[in-house]
């Protein structure tokens, strides 16, 4: 994000030379010199039921975030909603964003199960479509940098034909540099004869991997190459030692509302909520 606007700083509360909890905040400068906005993605990382912990880690936060002329600290933490965050958060005096920056829902599978046993957790039809892909000659390969442009022209026309924003070029390159060296990034091609029909970019840190961005063609979607691409995603972070595939985002209904009263919608995310919740795990 550095490159793109957005400055950060790190916030740890230390146990020795040990971080035991901490916040990366990203902080963006608003026009008119009229201070910052600071943001916490998919944070902080605290043990949200040690009341000790917690209150001198906010310590720490709201005086780094004040000593940046922050007029508001938006965060957006990794838990279940209604558990002990919900009552620390509202105790500091934040109260619910009716926007958010990254999808409040997400569903995750588990990955620490056998190959057998990922694909038998699916839906039946994803499956079907999985080994629709490879019968029909779809294969999938793991590009480099110089395979961006082929990828971002798959994001491109995605974008336009869903209706959503993507970043430029070159944050996707920039992304693919810091990360791959590290072997904690994948760009994924889904491909017919050579000619790329999906791609899709996972990410791995520690034992967690994500589905972060992926794009398909208008070419030839009857051979299921969006299937293909996820399911060779899954087995790359499994056998990068990930246990967990975030498939990073649906829209924010209960499980029994998503299930029923939309189960024949296809506008917005609900066709991408169908497509995730085929590939099982939890929501």
């Amino acid at each position: 994000k550095q490159g793109f606007g957005w400055e950060w700083d790190l916030v740890t509360l230390d146990d020795g030379d040990m971080p035991v909890a901490g916040a990366m905040v990203l902080y963006r400068a608003l026009p008119l010199g009229l201070g910052t906005i600071a943001y916490v993605p998919r944070g902080p990382i605290v043990n949200w039921e040690d009341t000790g912990q917690v209150k001198a880690l906010f310590a720490r936060l709201h005086k780094a975030v004040r000593q940046r002329r922050a007029w508001a600290c938006w965060l957006e933490p990794e838990v279940i909603d209604n558990g002990p965050a919900t009552t620390h958060l509202s105790g500091f005096g934040y109260a619910p964003s009716p926007r958010t920056i990254q999808p409040r829902s997400t569903i995750v599978v588990d990955l620490s199960l056998s190959e057998d046993a990922i694909l038998a957790a699916m839906k039946s039809k994803t499956r079907y479509n999985i080994r629709l892909a490879e019968r029909k000659g779809v294969t999938v390969r793991e590009g480099g940098l110089s395979d961006i442009d082929a990828f971002y022209a798959l994001m491109q026309e995605t974008g336009e034909r869903d209706a959503f924003g993507i970043h430029t070029l070159e944050y996707y390159q920039h992304a693919m540099t810091l990360f791959a060296p590290k072997g904690q990034v994948a760009l994924l091609l889904a491909e017919l004869g050579g000619e790329p029909l999906a791609g899709l970019m996972v990410f791995a840190v520690g034992t967690k991997s994500w589905y972060i961005c992926g794009a398909s063609s208008d070419r030839h979607r009857n051979l299921m190459p969006a299937y293909a691409v996820q399911w060779a995603a899954m087995r790359w972070a499994k056998a990068r030692g990930c246990t967990t595939y975030d498939l990073w985002g649906i829209p924010d209904e209960t499980e029994e509302t998503l299930e029923t009263q939309f189960s024949d919608r296809s506008d917005g995310l609900w066709g991408v909520y169908r497509f995730k919740r085929g590939f099982g795990g939890q929501i």
